[in-house]
């Protein structure tokens, strides 16, 4: 019994500490910045895919 007890007196002290709070909070923001930075890089690689197509399709037209 004691032992539970002191189980949960410490699971509650972790709890009440806030640095745990303000790791969570850094962790999503870190969390959000790399999802916008996967979104954005995706549309701009499509953007560079899209740039170098024409280039190669104009290339291939002139040296035709």
């Amino acid at each position: 019994m004691r032992d539970a007890l002191l189980k949960l007196y410490i699971k509650m002290q972790i709890l009440r500490e806030e640095d745990g709070q303000d790791l969570v909070e850094y962790a999503l923001v870190v969390g959000l910045i790399a999802l916008a930075a996967t979104a954005s890089m995706k549309t701009l690689a499509t953007t560079i895919g899209s740039a170098f197509a024409s280039v190669g399709t104009k290339l291939t037209s002139y040296t035709s």
